[in-house]
């Protein structure tokens, strides 16, 4: 939900809303009876930290930042995708989110690796496909460094699926939502056992969706069906498979931009430049498998070893405005309203991931000293196959979308197909002396790629080895901990195969980032939580004939939660002061000192629910968000504003023949204001992509 206030007395507004929510709280008579489902779950205490290497532990209970959004969260808040978390999340920011395509985001300013940060059932996937929620039972953010859990990936964090298991028990869940423009979708879901005395129990989920989005030229539909099954067997093992399938058909959005030197105002939010009669949507199909067998040795050892398959085919396509060749402009567009015109096909995209993870976890006691130990081993081949693409110049564009122009479907643009190995060995400890525990993890990444051009030509191979460390030390106290930790992580980069540089195919040796953090976090009734960060992360350039590390990307910030249940009201708060800053370039010495392009300042999300006393099963909610300023050129030269976002809705329960019903109201961009919603630079292109405008969404769900 992206709900705005354009101003610059927004911020002022967040702050009295705030205070307004916290005096009418306090202002309310005690009701013992009344209690509210929460807003956001923020490291859930059913959410395990498995994904950190700590089997036998909360996500919360772990040193490391992070947050986890169970399925009712999603459903409350209308998270249909990935991108829509920036809603909930201060740490999240989109970052070249574009309708029809898949999802972008950055974590502490730093955008995630689609190929590396993702993690499902916590094997390693590729997000560059979309991803249903469905069957989700909930969204792990890891945030920070990611060596560790993840190997060489992004420095910003990783994100961890986890798909819906059989609860053992009959249920069946049926939902449908509505918006104003036409898009309507209708879920399912259902579960029980097979029979009173079977030890094997189901979950299967399915949802179709037609989509009709306010943005012009947009329409599309997808559909999912996942099953899931649990086997419980007499030697007390557990084994588990879920397989999802999903599709997505939906044209896709490309941004606007730069008018010469001039930043353009928002005039049509709804305006779609890939509007011609030839535009294709872009084709998302996906197939995803897991099979995990868990098995307990002793009373405190535990085995369990989990194989995943992926496989993905994706089609894109995109009348493209690219650079403007008159005025000699090639990252943005023409000062007179027009741009470059190229005709894009990429058929018969494929991506598959083959993953395989065999682990020990175990507990011993030394004295007053508790170990809590994980040793294990994981392994995964990517392989991406393409064929020859269309990239055609077809004419001038026009920002207002009136332009018509020929298609040109000729095949003369190569593409490349990759090939990746990966070897993960890692081992963690957690070492408990009384309320002090020392953490300790260690990865050893032993990585192969490949790469070669669909014609045969410039073709690379490499490989490299990176031991990666992690360490911290938490103090428990009585209803608060606070830790200090140090990680490590790696990146891989390879000089393009071009005659044009010095080193071509060689690939950069120990591109390492670190990062320190010190976090408190707490509460007995009220949760809070506060982390202090410092991530540096080597910057990778290309100016040919160099390809080579140019300085640093430094990230400095503080997150900080509060979240809390009075009487009849809920409300959760999370905000994030981030400095981004660039030291040490000697290729572009004019950049040192600027900050991160597309990255805000400041982030803060606010959102309160009440339950009227007038009325037990009418619920009132709203929700802020606000980013600060975002740098649109590496100079600095150019920002575009912040901006606040406001959302409100009503829910109301209700029963059918004793079924209980719940119905929501849901009221995006309130004000229904006109803003830059973030500035990416993408492909070597500056962008610009408005917030989307008033939005009103229906829901109707009933549970059996």
């Amino acid at each position: 939900m992206k709900t705005v206030h354009c101003s610059h007395s927004g911020i002022a507004g967040v702050v009295l809303f705030l205070v307004l929510t916290g005096s009418i709280a306090g202002a309310q008579t005690p009701d013992s009876t009344t209690s509210l489902e929460a807003i956001q779950v923020q490291a859930e205490s059913d959410s395990n930290a498995s994904v950190l290497g700590f089997e036998s532990f909360a996500l919360e209970d772990v040193p490391v930042s992070s947050s986890s959004y169970d399925h009712k969260t999603l459903e409350k808040n209308q998270i249909l995708r990935l991108a829509d978390l920036t809603t909930l999340d201060s740490s999240l920011t989109d970052s070249y989110n574009a309708t029809g395509y898949w999802d972008m985001i950055s974590i502490r300013g730093y955008t995630l690796d689609n190929r590396n940060s993702f993690r499902r059932e916590g094997l390693p996937i590729n997000a560059e496909t979309s991803i249903p929620l469905e069957n989700k039972d909930s969204i792990q953010v890891l945030k920070g460094l990611s060596g560790i859990q993840s190997g060489v990936s992004a420095p910003g964090g990783v994100v961890h699926y986890l798909v819906k298991r059989p609860t053992g028990k009959s249920l069946l869940n049926t939902r449908m939502d509505i918006n104003d423009s036409g898009g309507a979708r209708v879920t399912a879901d259902a579960g029980g056992t097979f029979n009173e005395n079977d030890h094997v129990s189901y979950r299967v989920n399915a949802g179709y969706e037609y989509l009709s989005p306010h943005l012009q030229d947009a329409f599309g539909h997808r559909s999912m069906i996942a099953a899931a099954f649990d086997v419980r067997l007499e030697t007390q093992g557990l084994l588990q498979w879920e397989i999802e399938l999903s599709k997505r058909s939906q044209p896709s959005q490309p941004g606007m931009s730069l008018l010469g030197s001039k930043l353009p105002e928002v005039q049509n939010p709804n305006l779609n430049l890939n509007n011609q009669t030839w535009s294709q949507p872009v084709n998302f199909t996906a197939a995803t498998t897991t099979l995990r067998y868990s098995q307990p040795l002793s009373e405190k050892l535990n085995s369990s070893f989990t194989l995943g398959l992926q496989s993905l085919e994706n089609n894109d396509h995109l009348a493209y405005p690219f650079g403007c060749t008159k005025d000699g402009n090639y990252d943005r567009y023409c000062s007179d309203g027009t741009f470059d015109f190229y005709d894009y096909r990429s058929e018969n995209e494929k991506r598959d991931t083959v993953a395989a993870r065999a682990s020990l976890d175990g507990q011993f006691q030394t004295g007053f000293v508790n170990h809590s130990w994980n040793v294990g081993v994981m392994g995964w081949k990517s392989r991406e196959r393409y064929q020859k693409q269309a990239y055609n110049y077809v004419g001038e564009g026009k920002i207002d979308g009136t332009a018509t122009v020929p298609s040109n479907t000729t095949l003369n643009d190569e593409s490349t197909d990759r090939d990746a190995d990966n070897l993960q060995i890692f081992t963690s400890d957690a070492i408990k002396w009384y309320q002090a525990t020392a953490w300790f993890g260690l990865s050893w990444n032993g990585i192969g790629r490949s790469s070669v051009r669909t014609d045969g030509s410039r073709a690379t191979e490499y490989y490299q080895s990176f031991v990666l460390p992690w360490a911290a030390l938490s103090y428990q106290f009585e209803s608060w901990m606070a830790y200090v930790s140090y990680a490590e992580g790696a990146e891989s980069f390879v000089t393009p195969n071009r005659n044009t540089y010095s080193n071509p195919g060689q690939f950069l040796s120990d591109v390492k980032s670190d990062q320190y953090e010190v976090g408190f976090r707490g509460g007995r009734g009220t949760a809070w939580s506060l982390a202090l960060f410092e991530i540096r992360r080597p910057v990778v350039t290309d100016q040919a004939p160099l390809y080579s590390v140019d300085g640093s990307d430094i990230h400095r910030g503080v997150e900080a939660e509060l979240s809390h249940t009075i009487q009849r009201w809920n409300w959760n708060i999370a905000g994030m002061l981030l400095e981004t800053r660039r030291e040490g370039s000697m290729q572009t010495p004019g950049l040192n000192g600027k900050r991160a392009i597309n990255i805000p300042n400041s982030t803060l999300r606010i959102g309160a629910e009440y339950l009227t006393p007038w009325a037990s099963a009418l619920s009132l909610k709203a929700r802020a968000s606000y980013e600060g300023e975002r740098a649109v050129l590496a100079d600095n030269s150019m920002i575009i504003p912040g901006w606040v976002c406001w959302d409100a809705g009503a829910g109301y329960k209700t029963k059918w023949n004793s079924i209980p019903l719940k119905t929501e109201l849901l009221v995006e961009n309130v004000l229904d204001k006109k803003y830059w919603r973030e500035s990416p630079t993408q492909y070597g292109h500056v962008y610009l992509y408005p917030g989307a405008d008033r939005t009103f969404l229906l829901s109707l769900q009933a549970e059996i």
